[in-house]
């Protein structure tokens, strides 16, 4: 009996505690994962944007050359001598191009 009236007083505390801890696993969340994503695209997004022409990039499926023009939101990649490939923007991968630069 003593027991039953014990189990049935801590679930009625429990929603309290709960809600503290969902609310504190969202703040959790958010911190670790939404927010440096965000971080992460707004950079990406610089970047994309203050490329010039002459630059040297590597997109993102492994293609290495420097940046023979720049139009709205595509650019041509020189990859040698005369040989040009078209690519939107977007594939411009901005760890790859720091990598490759800073070796």
């Amino acid at each position: 009996m003593m027991y039953s009236m014990l189990a049935q007083a801590q679930a009625q505390g429990d929603n309290y505690s709960f809600y503290i801890m969902m609310g504190l696993m969202l703040v959790i969340f958010y911190f670790f994962m939404i927010r440096p994503q965000q971080k992460k695209a707004k950079t990406q997004k610089k970047f994309t944007e203050e490329i010039q022409r002459g630059d040297y990039v590597v997109t993102i499926g492994g293609a290495h050359g420097r940046i023979a023009e720049l139009e709205k939101d595509t650019f041509i990649l020189e990859v040698e001598r005369g040989a040009r490939i078209k690519f939107n923007r977007s594939a411009i991968s901005m760890e790859a191009t720091k990598a490759v630069k800073g070796a």
